[in-house]
């Protein structure tokens, strides 16, 4: 009776144990048996505590009053009344799962080095083939300046109109691409909204913590996002992909431009099936224009250009925006910059701030390696009433290549051009260094 005893209190220890070891493993890697691959926030571990706070109390909003609030037709409250049945079933089987896979969880927990064997760091003149006469100068220098000596690529897009504005080594940039890592997480919440699986606030269990789209997407949570994919299935994941671009080429006529992969099965269970695609895309091959160009299309509120890289000043004269698709996201769009503008506020894109604070940012950070060569993405676009810039920075290398590294790079990237009066000229500079408006002079 007495061993009985004692082995239901060490029961209970390990219990305890497991759900404390999934939550600190939010943003540590994990390494399974089946991939050598790190998980989307190699660069930053948190501890349990941290974590369990930020589980247990509302996702923190943003002070900023942005032009997508105004989006869409339903509002938060009538979707929410309208999907109860399907968040309360979301928790059900989430809570079923996440008692299921406790113990399996606890195996899988262990340290995990990786050797990496690339360079971060750009050798030789390896902007010599970029074709830059239609760019725009300012746009193109800022971004350079940007960059610095990091091996990557910098995209920037007028989101009006699909123009790129400049595409910083455009050898990379026109590759056939990369794993998405994290930057994936934001077609699957798409998809997960215009399903109505979850709402952005709609609590969802895991294994030993509870967690809203706007707190995975700020924090960038796997567990999240896997589980996302398993209520969607592979055919509704594939299918939001290839509308919002994914597996096509993004851009129009730009010579040089290669495709990446969506493939057309999941990745086999013993590799993580559809759950490991959708919280750090293993299995598929996205571009920085692919990347760039739904980012644009969340900006502006829905329309998929075709990206246009004018090759010359006529060219950028003549410029007539070609549009692909209109996807029809808008009334999710304010969901989904929630957890983007929580990144940069205080999750996983935070370092944009130790370069940036004059504008509203909302982005999207990723890291994740293959085969000793580790990537770091961060796609963010400014929202202001006058104008918007989309920037997608794509980094390759070693150890000081990851996702918070590209966040500060591109929050470098926005403060060049301020410096450089840039924003002057579309009416956001100098009414964003205004003083606020005393009591007196406040409107009701």
């Amino acid at each position: 009776m007495i061993f009985s005893r004692v082995w239901a209190f060490a029961l209970v220890l390990i219990g305890f144990g497991t759900a404390a070891g999934s939550a600190a493993a939010l943003d540590a890697p994990r390494a399974l048996p089946h991939a050598k691959k790190a998980d989307s926030h190699l660069a930053e571990p948190h501890n349990a505590s941290h974590h369990g706070a930020h589980a247990a109390q509302p996702a923190a909003k943003s002070t900023t009053t942005h032009a997508g609030a105004g989006r869409g037709g339903a509002t938060h409250a009538t979707r929410k009344a309208a999907r109860a049945g399907q968040q309360a079933h979301m928790t059900a089987r989430g809570s079923a799962r996440a008692a299921a896979r406790g113990a399996v969880l606890a195996t899988r927990r262990h340290r995990y080095h990786e050797r990496f064997t690339a360079s971060s760091f750009a050798s030789g003149d390896f902007l010599a083939s970029d074709v830059t006469a239609g760019e725009d100068p300012v746009v193109r220098q800022a971004a350079i300046d940007a960059l610095g000596g990091m091996n990557g690529t910098a995209v920037v897009i007028d989101p009006s109109n699909g123009r790129i504005l400049a595409m910083v080594n455009q050898k990379l940039a026109l590759s056939p691409g990369a794993e998405p890592c994290s930057t994936i997480k934001l077609t699957v919440a798409m998809a997960a909204l215009s399903e109505g699986i979850v709402t952005s606030d709609t609590p969802v269990q895991l294994a030993g913590f509870r967690m809203n789209m706007t707190q995975a997407l700020a924090r960038s949570n796997n567990l999240y996002f896997e589980e996302l994919g398993r209520e969607l299935g592979f055919d509704r994941v594939r299918h939001y992909a290839n509308q919002f671009g994914l597996g096509e080429l993004a851009g129009y006529n730009i010579e040089g431009e290669q495709l990446g992969v969506y493939p057309d099965q999941p990745l086999p269970e013993t590799e993580g099936g559809v759950a490991r695609m959708c919280s750090f895309g293993q299995g598929v091959s996205m571009t920085p224009l692919q990347l760039g160009a739904f980012v644009a299309a969340i900006a502006n509120g829905g329309t998929l250009y075709y990206l246009q890289h004018p090759a010359t000043q006529e060219e950028a004269a003549a410029f007539q925006p070609k549009v692909k698709r209109t996807l029809d996201i808008a009334q999710y769009i304010p969901d989904l910059e929630d957890g983007m503008a929580g990144a940069v506020e205080y999750g996983t894109a935070r370092r944009l701030r130790e370069n940036f604070h004059e504008l509203p940012v909302f982005g999207k950070t990723g890291t994740c390696s293959d085969k000793g060569t580790r990537f770091g993405w961060f796609a963010a676009y400014t929202d202001a009433p006058q104008g918007s810039l989309v920037t997608v920075f794509f980094l390759e290398g070693g150890r000081p290549t990851f996702g918070p590294r590209a966040a500060e790079l591109t929050g470098e990237f926005y403060k060049n051009l301020w410096d450089r009066n840039y924003f002057a000229s579309k009416g956001l500079q100098d009414s964003a260094s205004a003083p606020a408006p005393s009591s007196q002079q406040a409107q009701p």
